[in-house]
């Protein structure tokens, strides 16, 4: 019956290739042999998911191992979601097309603020209860990790367990309490406290929280004789420079967003950009060795048979080998026409050697992030990017046969002015009139400067997670305004919705009563809601106020510093007082040296045990 009506469901929808499986690197298993059974769900569009790295490592080290089997779901696109809901056909994994209510562990990666909606669109297409107090004994552990884990209140009600951190040693080790717990035939209570043991695993159940009056929190505390600690720290990855790479991907069947082999090159940020959450909750920054940066990235693509290698990090110019990394590629990449990207170039790094070496068997886009556009603004946000440096970089492509280059910029950051949002079309002005000066731009052709703007979201676990967000009415002004200032046919500008914005903020920095929200808003119809066509504010409106909770008191409400925040208890190494030093700092439009030139004592290689700073001795570890 399953299968007859998957196959009904697949002849109405357009790419049913998302949902068929079989794709080449799938791992197939015997279920009667296994001890453990876990579903990796990506709460969006195949296309989406097939291009999250995290899916493809933890995917590779659970299949590993002989007695567990992962398989892979996605949220299914809207046509496929109406057939299911119609035909009543459950959702399914992929490789086995088993529901997922019949799993052992079922995994949620939390990547996105506005895919939270579709993870309770994943949980009723599997019959599975959102709340976890209403879900019995027969059901499977719903579990989740990825960055929003760092704020995992608004979902915590929805969780038996949370993962913080890394999940590469964390993962195998929660399995591994899954399987002892079955055996011995022990309820999920005390599996639970059992998991709140493991490092960086956070059993939300097992803790109390405390409001004050005007709504604000007065304490997250544990269960008395739960045995679960009052921080939760994250997990990390004790040998990261030597861990093993994946080099089996599965190859999608649809084209995923970035389809490509992917290498991670380094962890964690040295630059310190204080609107940047990922810069620092992967603190502190390690690298990979050269030398198995190489070996798996010729595997990956000898395995896949892709013509794209790319390098992948929050910054990977910074990377203390990168040089001779791309030597060692290009003795075989070159000769096999595989492309080599470096997709996060920083802006005072960019040099004719890396150009000459990233093109030699063809020439991808060129993207820059100046994020502000005064150098008071990037002071303010730590970018340490001059104009000079911008300009430099830019002379350098244009002498080099670039053409068009994309700028990515803030708006609505703290001490912004509308002399900042000026500065943005200035910038832009400036590369266009640089490459008409340059002598050895390409003859014949015009150049085209694309702006792009997102609003800037005030996140947990960065100095600026004290600043409120701009209204939307200001966001909406300073985008106009922006647009007034473009003079010239050779720019282009986008930006973002700021409504989306500011839903993103309110659960960025939300607390436990927004489960709530989340429910009523998707029993009105609100999923998908990171897809501007799909996106329904005034239904959203509608269900805070039913709800009796203030959006903007999320949004747009600065944190005293000794406010007890939502994720008080969780721990990522950056102290509160460093955050708060960076944000007086930011005020001061005083910056702060990178981590591999200066420690500035965040706090973050505690989590390595004390000592020196592996990011500030990373170029002394070879």
């Amino acid at each position: 019956m399953m299968k007859k009506k998957l196959r009904q469901a697949l002849s109405a929808v357009q790419k049913p290739g998302r949902y068929t499986g079989g794709e080449p690197g799938s791992v197939y298993k015997d279920p009667a042999l296994m001890d453990c059974r876990f579903a990796f769900c990506f709460p969006d569009t195949y296309e989406v998911g097939m291009s999250f790295l995290g899916m493809k490592v933890l995917y590779e080290v659970l299949n590993a191992r002989e007695n567990i089997w992962c398989e892979r779901a996605f949220m299914p696109w809207v046509d496929m979601l109406d057939e299911m809901k119609k035909l009543d056909l459950p959702l399914y994994a992929l490789e086995s097309k088993t529901p997922l209510h019949q799993f052992d562990i079922v995994g949620f990666t939390l990547q996105y603020e506005l895919s939270y909606t579709n993870i309770l669109a994943m949980l009723e297409l599997s019959g599975i209860p959102f709340y976890s107090k209403d879900r019995g004994e027969e059901m499977p552990l719903i579990v989740a990790g990825g960055p929003c884990t760092c704020n995992a209140e608004p979902l915590a009600d929805f969780f038996d367990a949370m993962m913080l951190g890394e999940g590469e040693e964390q993962l195998p080790a929660l399995c591994d309490e899954v399987i002892k717990a079955k055996k011995e035939g022990i309820p999920k209570e005390e599996l639970l406290r059992r998991l709140a043991k493991i490092k960086g695993v956070y059993v939300p159940s097992l803790y109390l929280v405390a409001y004050n009056p005007d709504g604000t929190i007065k304490c997250v505390t544990p269960k008395p004789d739960s045995g679960a600690p009052e921080l939760i720290e994250k997990a990390i990855l004790p040998n990261f420079r030597h861990t093993p790479l994946p080099t089996n991907f599965t190859v999608p069947m649809v084209g995923a967003v970035h389809d490509r082999a992917m290498v991670e090159v380094l962890r964690g940020c040295v630059r310190g950009c204080r609107f940047c959450q990922a810069g620092f909750i992967y603190r502190p920054m390690r690298e990979r060795d050269a030398d198995l940066l190489d070996s798996s990235a010729r595997d990956l693509c000898r395995n896949t048979g892709y013509e794209e290698v790319s390098l992948t990090s929050l910054s990977t110019s910074d990377h203390s080998q990168l040089e001779p990394l791309l030597d060692k590629l290009l003795t075989w990449t070159e000769g096999k026409h595989v492309n080599i990207a470096l997709p996060s170039l920083r802006i005072d790094n960019f040099s004719e050697s890396l150009i000459e070496k990233t093109t030699r068997v063809r020439k991808s886009g060129l993207t820059f992030a100046p994020e502000a556009g005064t150098q008071r603004l990037r002071d303010v946000i730590n970018k340490n990017v001059t104009m000079e440096e911008i300009e430099r970089s830019c002379t350098l492509a244009f002498s080099k046969g670039y053409t068009s280059v994309k700028l990515y910029f803030m708006m609505g950051l703290p001490t912004e002015t509308l002399e900042d949002i000026a500065g943005i079309a200035e910038t832009a002005q400036r590369v266009v009139d640089l490459y008409y000066q340059n002598p050895g731009k390409a003859k014949g052709r015009g150049v085209s400067v694309s702006i792009s703007v997102s609003c800037f979201v005030p996140k947990p676990f960065t100095p600026f997670q004290f600043a409120a967000q701009d209204t939307m009415e200001q966001l909406r002004e300073k985008q106009q305004y922006l647009l007034s200032c473009v003079k010239s046919k050779k720019i282009s500008v986008s930006y973002h919705d700021a409504k989306i914005s500011f839903l993103e903020a309110v659960f960025a920095k939300g607390n436990r009563r927004l489960s709530k929200v989340l429910v009523k808003a998707y029993e009105r119809g609100c999923y998908f809601d990171g897809w501007g066509e799909h996106f329904k504010f005034n239904t959203w409106c509608e269900a805070f106020r039913d709800c009796g909770i203030d959006m903007a008191f999320f949004a747009n409400r600065s944190i005293p510093f000794d406010e007890i925040t939502p994720w008080e208890h969780f721990g990522y190494g950056v102290t509160k007082d460093f955050l708060i030093e960076e944000y007086n700092r930011a005020v001061e439009a005083t910056t702060t040296m990178p981590c591999n030139k200066k420690c500035s004592g965040c706090g973050a290689n505690n989590l390595m045990g004390g000592g020196k700073c592996v990011a500030f001795d990373q170029s002394r570890v070879h």
